[in-house]
């Protein structure tokens, strides 16, 4: 169904403020790296807050969570609903840790504790693995623009990507934070309007018809809670309490061990405002990951009450259901939210990215660098990051009764995590740990992960005959205990280097108050 030319001028609209913000802020250009890549550390708590939101709550939350919800229930709500908990660690041990350890980068801290291999490592998988998500954010705002438009799901991805890529080179991170504030306020208009219009649809009954017609088709259920030894070597079907383990490693990865988080921290202006930042982004985005599961319920009751026809894809269920089912207008303000929920993700993606590049590899290998040079190089790797989360995106398109891609991305990323929490915590936790530790838990890694993914499931791409045999999202969840049992064990036998300054770089417990 074509767009209407009122919805043009709504998402004109949204273009049009997004261009103002994005004028405003750049008035004064970039020219340090403490401007392009942390804002000059100058933001207060709840814009932090908004952008770190920004990070995760994208156009996967808005098509692949529905999507997951419609085919197999609320099957991911509870591993959301870890974030909080994984947060308060975060803000009261991890956020200050960084602010006075590092000065642009995370995987500082592991070149500082373990050298340079250790860092290279660490930020090598950071951009493996962020390039992966942007390519699935792309894809997953490609597929409601293609099915909302009619266009070819090709040109749609790689407009966003043309677009995206122009976007976040021109702003530095100050632009993109004041930009995600807006972004995040339209993406959660359009969650609130969806919802309305799935609970009152006339054509279903009475108001929450379609909730009592997902109840009895199984999609309010949480899952699979059957824990059984079995279960855990089924490649095929992944219970709850495998994805509630996932998510929480993911969440601790990501907000520990994950450049694209911690420059978050970086960018405020005190360690008060990181902190909350941090704190109100885990009350922020869970109710909004719920609120989009719960869309996808409903949207199983409302094609099981009203008669209309379904996609034949998953993945296409909430942009199907935006074009047939609102008014002109409002389709045009949903199509915004898309983009805004693309853009406010995959804008900071890019830029941490580019961060991690320049702080880590270029940085050490041209240490004379200009602060001019380092934000030209900067904007060059968001160009190059583009291209390749474009080829990403283009992989991971859905076909037909395929899993959908929310379910696909967990289980790679995971894999691509490359034990990093793990190495963190080598690091962090145990003040024996050295650097021969630290490689021989890295090589053990990179072994088993390879063996792990080459070999897992039902149909391996190689069969050694002595395959991976559990559950394939075990193989990241294992990948860092792997890291840290072997570089514990191996700095414990063999000994090694440990920087004369450890004490710094270690948890310290508080000391007790005295009596």
């Amino acid at each position: 169904m074509p767009l209407s030319l009122l919805d043009y001028f709504v998402i004109a609209a949204y273009a049009g403020v997004i261009a103002g913000i994005t004028w405003f802020c750049g008035r004064q250009r970039a020219t340090t790296a403490d401007d392009y890549f942390v804002a000059g550390r100058s933001m207060p708590g709840w814009a932090v807050a908004m952008a770190m939101m920004a990070a995760l709550i994208s156009s996967n939350t808005m098509v692949g969570h529905p999507a997951t919800a419609y085919q197999k229930g609320l099957i991911l709500l509870l591993g959301s609903l870890t974030l909080p908990a994984v947060l308060f660690f975060v803000a009261k041990v991890i956020v200050p840790f960084y602010r006075r350890t590092i000065r642009m980068s995370a995987y500082e801290y592991l070149g500082r504790r373990f050298g340079l291999g250790g860092r290279l490592y660490a930020s090598i998988c950071f951009m493996a693995d962020r390039l992966f998500d942007v390519g699935v954010t792309l894809l997953t705002s490609a597929v409601p623009v293609a099915v909302m438009t009619g266009w070819p799901l090709f040109n749609v991805v790689a407009g966003l990507a043309v677009f995206t890529v122009a976007y976040t080179m021109l702003g530095g991170m100050r632009t993109i934070v004041w930009t995600s504030v807006v972004q995040g306020g339209v993406f959660m208009i359009a969650a609130v309007l969806i919802a309305l219009r799935l609970l009152l649809a006339p054509e279903c009954g009475e108001p929450g018809a379609v909730l009592r017609a997902a109840w009895e088709g199984g999609r309010l259920g949480l899952g699979d809670f059957s824990f059984s030894w079995a279960s855990l070597f089924d490649s095929t079907h992944t219970t709850q309490w495998l994805l509630v383990l996932a998510y929480t490693v993911n969440w601790g990865r990501r907000y520990i061990a994950d450049q694209h988080m911690v420059q978050r921290y970086l960018i405020a202006r005190s360690d008060a405002d990181a902190e909350r930042g941090a704190l109100w982004n885990g009350l922020l985005c869970v109710p909004v990951w719920a609120i989009f599961m719960l869309i996808g319920a409903s949207l199983f009751g409302f094609y099981q009450l009203s008669g209309a026809t379904p996609p034949n894809v998953a993945d296409e269920v909430v942009p199907h259901f935006i074009v047939h089912q609102l008014p002109a207008g409002i389709v045009g303000l949903m199509l915004a939210a898309i983009l805004a929920a693309s853009m406010s993700s995959i804008s900071p993606d890019l830029n941490s990215i580019a961060t991690a590049f320049t702080s880590d590899i270029m940085g050490h290998f041209l240490p004379q660098l200009s602060d001019r040079a380092r934000v030209r190089i900067g904007r060059l790797a968001v160009f190059v990051g583009g291209g390749v989360a474009l080829l990403t995106a283009l992989l991971m398109a859905p076909k037909g009764e395929a899993a959908t891609i929310m379910e696909r991305a967990v289980t790679v990323a995971a894999i691509l995590s490359g034990g990093m929490l793990g190495l963190f915590f080598l690091g962090f936790f145990t003040r024996t740990a050295t650097r021969a530790g630290c490689y021989a838990g890295l090589a053990a890694c990179a072994v088993f992960t390879a063996w792990g993914t080459v070999t897992a499931g039902a149909e391996p791409l190689i069969d050694l005959g002595f395959n991976f045999p559990l559950n394939p999202i075990l193989i990241g969840i294992l990948g860092h205990g792997v890291v840290f049992g072997v570089g514990y064990g191996v700095s414990r036998l063999v000994g090694g280097h440990v920087p004369p300054d450890v004490d710094q770089l270690v948890y310290r417990r508080a000391p007790r108050p005295v009596a």
